[in-house]
């Protein structure tokens, strides 16, 4: 039977899970999504799992109450892992609004796996961003346990990186993620 490693070998990578936190419009999907092309043109495998292509397949028949919020990062971190065990870097860009909610997706994927990146974006640049007018349904009551306005987010306590896409570029965040991502996913 093939083990992970003679995948990583194949592949010439280490795989991992790069786990893109912060509030909705903080820039995670488009700095995955960014980080996704230059890997790509770099010639790693990876894949990048969203809000956008889990909760509409896979995680279809969850909500947003906490149980389903914690149901949909178990899920997340159960198929991340099987990635990992393919040979690929995953990315995946999730809310995950608690420290608990990230540590159990840690603990499932395994610590030694797992790359925390923090997307700080300030919530009132968030709430520009938001061409949805999301912010503004919670702020009105119309969205109940919105993260940020009626549920909370707790700031990630030792990410491996932190970038606040309000600052920087999508260029410059990326030349930062690559710096600090490229030796543990570089193979040989």
């Amino acid at each position: 039977m093939l083990t992970r490693d003679n995948r990583q070998d194949l592949l010439k990578q280490n795989s991992k899970v790069i786990w893109f936190t912060g509030l909705s419009g903080s820039g995670k999907s488009t700095l995955a999504v960014a980080l996704e092309r230059y890997l790509y043109d770099n010639g790693h495998i990876c894949y990048l799992l969203d809000g956008d292509n889990v909760r509409s397949r896979i995680n279809n028949n969850l909500g947003f109450s906490e149980q389903d919020r914690v149901e949909n990062i178990r899920r997340v971190a159960e198929v991340s892992k099987l990635f990992v065990d393919c040979g690929v870097v995953v990315l995946a860009a999730f809310i995950s609004p608690t420290n608990d909610i990230r540590k159990l997706a840690e603990e499932i994927i395994g610590k030694e796996n797992f790359i925390e990146v923090f997307v700080s974006t300030p919530l009132e640049i968030c709430e520009q961003r938001d061409i949805k007018g999301l912010y503004a349904k919670a702020r009105r009551g119309e969205i109940k346990n919105f993260t940020g306005i009626s549920a909370p987010f707790e700031t990630p306590t030792n990410p491996m990186i932190s970038i606040d896409t309000s600052v920087l570029s999508i260029d410059d965040s990326i030349k930062n993620l690559v710096n600090a991502l490229i030796p543990h996913i570089k193979r040989g």
